[in-house]
């Protein structure tokens, strides 16, 4: 399985974010935090009733996430670590992520001592190398700090850097963003994760767009600040093998893989979700809440078992988002039913509009496709609903049909081979 871990302190919060997390303040010493160290106690005990229930299970890959997770001091995510292994199988090839502010890495000793604690890959939340855009978005560092976060990471001799970019900004233009990937190439990151900003609601930046002080760049240059993005990374070795990530060959982040391939993951810390077995939970928001549920045994009490069609669902939608696409047989072995017989018109209308390719019986978006994926998935999601409440049709128990055939029949859609991107 995987393991997140939620850390949720920060600095202070960005003017974007929604996630859940405990501002500090810019003058506090974290290790000197009497919240850290509650956080810490509970945080070993939720892996030690994790342990007891799991204990034994493998783990692939874990991810410090937040928050600002290196806020946390080494020594911390060191213990954290070691006692993870005492509760469960660290496989010695684990992916060990760790995200963290370009500012919380410069000029200090932190990055040997991370790699020494055991993290082995860095994704560093640089959103922007524009000063302005960095000020927009209540960033706390400078520009400069994440070329020098960068260089410190490389000197310490961490193989594995992931850099967190962010398009379509208030009063961003295509020319800023193209530049912004061209310094972000400059800098060597082995993985570029690159988003569209999105508005969520209560967040101060939503409120500054709606009230009229911000706007987001037209639709049009958006849709050009994606396709041509993704082109330029492409073009400079970094293969588009998911909607918004990025990656030189062997450098995809194997713990975001698992999400969309739907592996069992267990998410630890305040307000982090779990999906194990087909069973899920989230723990509370709140510290004091978690802390509760944690010490009186009751975590994952709340647990929503995934439906048949939830899981055809998420099938769909993560696969989806990734550039392999989906294996229609995967869909054929969970509901005996064949996904282009379902949704016959509506494959037909995608191909013909190059939003979608069929090839080695995988169904994916083409770059056009990804840009317009909300909608799409919107289409495929109640469709699919509404097919799976019927009975499954005469002979569905025969092999699917396989792409060229459908292509031949009159009523299928034409579907033609698909030659993939050299990168």
């Amino acid at each position: 399985m995987l393991v997140y871990i939620h850390v949720p302190f920060c600095r202070t919060r960005c003017r974007y974010c929604a996630f859940h997390s405990i501002p500090l303040g810019r003058g506090v010493e974290p290790a000197a935090s009497p919240l850290l160290r509650d956080y810490l106690d509970t945080l070993l005990l939720e892996l030690a009733h994790w342990g007891d229930r799991l204990g034994g299970t493998e783990v692939q890959t874990v991810f410090f996430g937040g928050g600002t997770p290196s806020l946390l001091p080494p020594r911390i995510v060191g213990i954290v670590l070691e006692r993870l292994a005492r509760c469960f199988t660290l496989s010695p090839k684990a992916e060990i992520t760790l995200e963290a502010n370009p500012e919380s890495l410069r000029g200090t000793q932190s990055v040997p001592q991370y790699l020494a604690a055991g993290v082995n890959r860095l994704s560093i939340g640089i959103q922007s190398l524009d000063e302005s855009m960095l000020r927009l978005l209540g960033r706390p560092h400078k520009a400069r700090d994440s070329l020098h976060a960068v260089f410190a990471a490389r000197e310490a001799g961490c193989a594995n850097i992931n850099m967190d970019l962010m398009w379509g900004l208030p009063g961003q233009s295509v020319r800023q963003w193209l530049q912004t990937l061209k310094d972000a190439v400059r800098m060597s990151p082995d993985h570029i994760s690159a988003y569209g900003l999105t508005l969520e609601p209560g967040t101060a930046l939503e409120l500054d767009c709606e009230e009229g002080r911000l706007a987001l760049p037209p639709e049009r240059d958006q849709n050009i600040m994606f396709m041509e993005g993704a082109a330029f990374l492409e073009a400079s070795g970094y293969l588009h093998y998911e909607i918004s990530n990025f990656a030189r060959m062997g450098f995809q982040c194997r713990h975001n893989l698992g999400y969309w391939e739907g592996a069992d993951y267990l998410g630890l810390g305040p307000s982090a979700t779990s999906t194990i077995a087909g069973r899920r939970w989230t723990n509370p928001a709140g510290q004091r809440a978690w802390d509760a549920r944690t010490r009186e045994g009751s975590l994952g009490a709340e647990v929503e078992s995934l439906t048949p069609t939830v899981r055809v669902l998420e099938l769909i939608m993560l696969r989806l988002r990734t550039s392999r696409g989906m294996r229609l047989k995967a869909y054929r072995e969970m509901t005996g039913r064949d996904f282009l017989r379902d949704h016959q018109r509506l494959i037909q209308a995608l191909h013909e509009n190059g939003l979608i390719r069929i090839r080695n019986g995988y169904l994916r978006l083409t770059r056009s496709g990804m840009l317009v994926s909300n909608s799409i998935l919107s289409n495929l999601f109640e469709r699919t609903e509404t097919v799976l409440a019927q009975p499954l049709p005469p002979g569905a128990g025969r092999a699917p049909a396989s792409p060229r055939a459908l292509a031949a029949r009159d009523d299928a859609p034409e579907i033609q081979p698909v030659v993939w991107p050299s990168a």
